[in-house]
C-alpha cells in the first residue's frame, strides 16, 4: 500500500515539474523598455491634464471580389485591367482564397491584397450558392 501511494506521489511530481518546465520554456522575456523623456511624455495638445485619445487606425474598405467593378478591382495593389477582367469573369467566388486556387492571380499578389478583398456569398441560402458554383464547373 505505501508503495503504491509512493508511486502515485511520485509520478504526481514528476508531471508537475515537466509542466512547470514547459510553461517556463514558452514564456519569453521581455526587454524593458527606455524611459521616455518629458517631451514624449507629453503630447502637445494636452489640456486641462485630459490625456489625448490615439487615433485610431483608418479602415480599409473591403473590396467585394464578387460583386466589385472593374474600377474598383484595379485600384487594389498588382491588379491590372487584364487581371480584373479575369476576376469578374470567374464570378462567383466562394471565397478570396480562390482566386489563386483557380489561377486567377498569383499568390505573391494575393499576399498583398488578402486584407482588402471579401467574397460575399450572392445568397443566404447555402443550397443556392452551392448551385451556383456547381454550375461554374
Amino acid at each position: 500500500m505505501k508503495f503504491s501511494i509512493a508511486k502515485t506521489s511520485l509520478i504526481s511530481l514528476a508531471l508537475l515539474l515537466s509542466a512547470s518546465v514547459c510553461t517556463a520554456a514558452d514564456t519569453k522575456a521581455v526587454a524593458p523598455q527606455p524611459a521616455a523623456s518629458k517631451a514624449q511624455a507629453t503630447p502637445k495638445n494636452v489640456k486641462n491634464g485630459a490625456d489625448a485619445k490615439p487615433k485610431a487606425a483608418p479602415k480599409i474598405k473591403l473590396v467585394d471580389i464578387n460583386s466589385a467593378s472593374a474600377a474598383e478591382l484595379k485600384k487594389l495593389p498588382g491588379i491590372s485591367d487584364a487581371q480584373a477582367a479575369k476576376i469578374i469573369a470567374g464570378r462567383p467566388y466562394g471565397s478570396k482564397a480562390w482566386l489563386v486556387s483557380h489561377n486567377i492571380i498569383d499568390a505573391a499578389v494575393y499576399e498583398g491584397l488578402k486584407q482588402q478583398v471579401i467574397a460575399k456569398q450572392p445568397n443566404k441560402d447555402a443550397v443556392k450558392n452551392a448551385e451556383l458554383y456547381m454550375k461554374k464547373k
